[in-house]
């Protein structure tokens, strides 16, 4: 095994092995090649070459999603590092760890117009945990370890991205027999938490006296919440538990479709609903009604239950309780008192209506965005890992209960089409069920090198609802029909993804109508020797009113 002769490049591959940090995304460069080198050259890494950074950036978000721990990325000095930041901001606010590991120029060459050079220090500074900055040369080495061991813990304790940024000079290929130095790994020790107990106190009293409690539930990973739990927050009768798609949460007492429940509602029903406590867990909540509810008709109070943080999102966020909800439900559920209340029962009453007009609109509608959702909702197979696209893809999603073997994915930190399908291709990779990655033609073209890849399963299957454009905006107030709406809105297009996928290597097929989509459907699914792609064109003219009619349908 040989080793960059570069002290730093030692000093930072050792830590990261020490570590467990052992998925190393690289994308190609000089600068980063003594990076290159370590990492490559030990058999211990799983190393993955992406070329394009910010793809490299989402497919190394996506295996993090899976495998819950930090993930390195390494890139050569310039712009190849701000590729990255689309990626960063996502993990920082879906609190994935990733390790930005980027070479850079010696401090002398910034700013004199050496080619490739930007200024890198900090450059992630407002979404980032820690940024540590290398320094090259003699007595550096003690502090050198001290930032990188600081780093590497924070990603590893707080979930998050850190930055860790390295100057090598040339020569940059040099290689040793032996490791030149020997850095000491620190112990990530996470600082105990301070739990507020006066806060709980008044937050007991508080769930034990109102008869209309809600809980907004929103990102959360498959399996988060113990079943026992789940079944004493489902039989409180002063309960309604609203969840969302990527909440996967599941029970039938639960309120799975958010907007199919709340968006046909008039005043007097939404005082109705209106809580009188709102507790609240998981991440970012997708459902724009609910948000726009809670902050019109507002509880008296708001809890919000996260180790790391809470967001003041409807503006009554009374206290944060700094805990895993597990270890929260355990103490609530022994603490709950039993109270008289008609809330749940009336509101599920309503969601049964809701489901059996569902039902009816569906089977009446012609082909659209909303029919194709609906089939292919039914015909997924169980056990799979449903990763969707942001905008429609998941908002669509938001209207279906989906079956509960699903484990449901979206990057909702910031919500962007940007980086969709690298962060499937991502998460497929260590996955050990199928994945689906359900997506908008957006979102796909936008992100198609994506598919330059080598690491892409054979069982990998990607959907496409093209619309020919952005459908989405034309369900939102304004002039849908004007020249500048179809351009620079909608953005209609007449792509097709049949020569990218061919190109990739994908077994390509499409559908344009009800029949040859549930014929697509009927063995798309079966093993194969490619990864496969369905395009399913849709009438962008057709889609949105379906949409909108489908609200004053089920009210």
């Amino acid at each position: 095994m040989n080793f960059s002769k570069k002290i730093l490049s030692q000093t930072v591959t050792q830590l990261c092995l020490a570590k467990g940090i052992d998925h190393i995304v690289i994308s190609p460069g000089s600068r980063n090649a003594p990076l290159t080198i370590g990492f490559s050259e030990n058999p211990n890494f799983n190393n993955f070459s992406i070329v394009d950074e910010r793809c490299a950036a989402f497919f190394a978000l996506g295996i993090a999603q899976q495998i819950k721990k930090p993930v390195a990325l390494v890139c050569t000095s310039g712009s190849a590092l701000l590729n990255y930041y689309p990626a960063i901001a996502e993990a920082f606010y879906s609190d994935i760890p990733l390790v930005v590991l980027s070479a850079d120029r010696p401090e002398h060459l910034i700013d004199v117009g050496d080619g490739q050079t930007i200024r890198q220090e900090n450059v992630f500074a407002n979404h980032i945990l820690y940024s540590a900055s290398c320094k090259e040369g003699e007595g550096m080495q003690e502090v050198n370890e001290a930032e990188i061991n600081k780093a590497l813990n924070m990603a590893i304790l707080q979930h998050g991205p850190v930055h860790i940024n390295i100057p090598f000079s040339e020569p940059l290929y040099e290689t040793v027999p032996a490791l030149s130095v020997t850095p000491n790994p620190i112990d990530a020790v996470m600082e105990p938490t301070k739990w507020d107990s006066a806060a709980y106190a008044e937050f007991l009293t508080e769930w034990n006296t109102s008869q209309r409690k809600m809980i907004v539930v929103g990102v959360l990973p498959p399996n988060s919440v113990e079943q026992k739990y789940i079944d004493v927050l489902a039989q409180d009768e002063s309960v309604i538990v609203l969840t969302e798609t990527t909440s996967n949460l599941h029970h039938e007492n639960f309120f799975p479709a958010i907007d199919q429940l709340i968006a046909p509602l008039g005043r007097t029903e939404f005082e109705a609903l209106k809580p009188d406590l709102l507790l609240s867990f998981g991440g970012m909540v997708v459902s724009k009604k609910i948000k726009a509810f809670l902050r019109s008709y507002k509880p008296q109070m708001h809890y919000h239950i996260d180790i790391k943080k809470a967001f003041d999102t409807y503006f009554v966020l009374k206290a944060h309780f700094r805990t895993d909800i597990n270890s929260f439900l355990k103490l609530l559920v022994s603490d709950i008192e039993s109270i008289k209340s008609n809330y749940r029962n009336y509101w599920l009453n309503v969601k049964n209506q809701r489901l059996e007009a569902h039902e009816r609109y569906v089977n009446m509608i012609p082909f659209s965005d909303f029919k194709v959702f609906s089939e292919i909702f039914k015909r997924l197979p169980e056990n799979i890992q449903l990763q969707l696209a942001n905008s429609a893809t998941v908002r669509y999603a938001q209207l279906f209960e989906l079956h509960p073997s699903f484990s449901v994915f979206c990057n909702r930190g910031t919500s962007g089409i940007d980086g969709s399908t690298s962060t499937a291709i991502g998460a497929a990779y260590p996955s050990r069920v199928p994945t689906v990655f359900l997506t908008g033609d957006l979102s796909f073209f936008y992100d198609s090198n994506a598919l330059w890849n080598d690491f892409i399963r054979k069982d990998f299957r990607i959907i496409i609802v093209n619309n020919s454009g952005g459908g989405i905006f034309r369900i939102l107030p304004g002039n849908n029909e004007s020249e500048n709406f179809t351009t620079f809105f909608e953005t209609r297009h007449t792509l097709t993804a049949e020569y990218l996928s061919l190109m990739f290597g994908f077994e390509y097929r499409s559908a344009k109508d009800e029949k040859s989509l549930i014929l697509a459907l009927k063995d798309f699914f079966d093993e194969s020797h490619q990864p496969k792609v369905l395009e399913v064109f849709t009438p962008p003219e057709e889609n949105d009113k379906v949409l909108l009619d489908y609200f004053d349908f089920i009210s």
